[in-house]
């Protein structure tokens, strides 16, 4: 079987027309954006056009809200810290227990470092926030929320439109980590109460090593990269030119040929549920990313069975690419009380617009015959077909 990625959450692959785009700004349009002769000019032109082509993809009012970065994790970052440089003595921070791992880091530290004060709002067993929580701790203090706009492990989407309004409402600033959600789900900020939101090239057929920022026209912003005047004085540093270029065109080509990948999704979902058995979905099924698919597989450890996928040339992850490697189940899925041994068992399956449904009915060919000789191997899974009691309840 021809190896098979379905971790397009992790990255994708760069599209074709994106590398060509790039390629010319490698060789003979080499200049430095900044500067003023011809060679600068022409370059600077093609920046241009990227920053529109991001505001399209974004629904954004003004080209000039588009800060170029290097990726998601530094937007995240200049949000975070900017937020707080530029709201007085508000010292308190809001978030998600499931964020991602560039959210949650930086605020840990700033908790220990600078004494911020961080709330971490809690989700239910699908994965939805708790709204009513969040509403309760909007306070005057509040300088800033940073709320994804979906989930990287399960998909389930946040509604970051009404929690912006109850920010601003409160008059703290409103910051999501939309780097899962852009290029697979229409956004619109025009008419919004969003005022930064953070994307990632990678994770929509671009490059990596570069991303956005979308500052909204009239929120102070305080640079987290100073130097030269590079983005408007708002990020330091020669333009990586063939990143942005390529950003440019991804977003272009999302825009055009928004992934719609759901049906696939389900026949997937559906056909794991039905022929592997003893697993189930994670998040809300009613409203998540149309790429994405959690699913538990009971008694059994994700490590093993990814090990086994990638064998049977299958990628998959056990959830975030950032925290491979980590001992410890994911923060995600902790936050919504999945029961130990199953939380231990979660793949997540991700597909973007170039996944084949023969791809997946290959997929769901192999698949028995992986878990079949997965569960003969675990002891856990023996244990429960003797009928032993292993602790491990329903889900709740």
């Amino acid at each position: 079987m021809a190896p098979i990625y379905l971790d397009n959450n992790a990255t994708t692959r760069m599209d074709p027309e994106v590398l060509n785009a790039m390629l010319p700004y490698f060789r003979e349009q080499f200049g430095n954006a900044s500067s003023a002769h011809g060679f600068g000019a022409e370059v600077s032109g093609a920046v241009k056009l990227a920053r529109r082509q991001v505001q399209a993809l974004l629904g954004a009012a003004f080209e000039q809200e588009i800060v170029f970065t290097s990726g998601g994790t530094e937007s995240d970052n200049a949000a975070i810290l900017s937020a707080l440089e530029t709201q007085g003595e508000r010292d308190e921070v809001m978030t998600s227990a499931v964020e991602h791992s560039a959210v949650l880091a930086l605020l840990g530290q700033l908790e220990k470092s600078r004494g911020i004060k961080v709330h971490r709002i809690g989700v239910d067993a699908l994965g939805r926030l708790d709204v009513d929580a969040y509403r309760r701790a909007l306070g005057p203090r509040t300088a800033l929320v940073s709320m994804m706009w979906a989930n990287n492990e399960t998909g389930t989407i946040f509604p970051v439109a009404e929690l912006a309004e109850l920010a601003r409402e409160a008059g703290a600033l409103f910051h999501t980590d939309a780097v899962q959600a852009v290029g697979k789900l229409p956004i619109e900020l025009k008419g919004t109460a969003i005022d930064m939101l953070s994307l990632s090239g990678h994770k929509l057929h671009g490059p990596k090593g570069v991303g956005a920022l979308y500052v909204r026209k009239g929120v102070a912003f305080r640079p987290l990269i100073r130097g030269g005047q590079q983005e408007r004085g708002r990020r330091g540093g020669t333009e990586n030119v063939p990143g942005i270029v390529g950003l440019g065109k991804a977003a272009e080509l999302a825009l055009v040929g928004m992934a719609r990948v759901g049906a696939l999704r389900d026949r997937l979902e559906e056909g794991i549920l039905a022929r592997v058995g003893a697993c189930r979905v994670n998040g809300d099924v009613e409203n998540r990313l149309p790429n994405t698919s959690n699913i538990a597989f009971d008694y059994l450890d994700g490590e093993a069975i990814l090990l086994h996928l990638d064998r049977a040339g299958i990628a998959a992850s056990s959830g975030s690419a950032c925290t491979s490697g980590s001992v410890e189940p994911s923060h995600v899925l902790r936050a919504m009380k999945v029961p130990q041994m199953a939380l231990r068992g979660a793949v997540r399956f991700s597909l973007s617009r170039e996944t084949a449904a023969a791809e997946v009915d290959a997929v769901l060919a192999a698949l028995p015959g992986i878990f079949g000789k997965l569960r003969e191997l675990s002891p856990l899974w023996r244990g429960r077909t003797q009928g032993q009691d292993l602790g491990v309840h329903d889900y709740v």
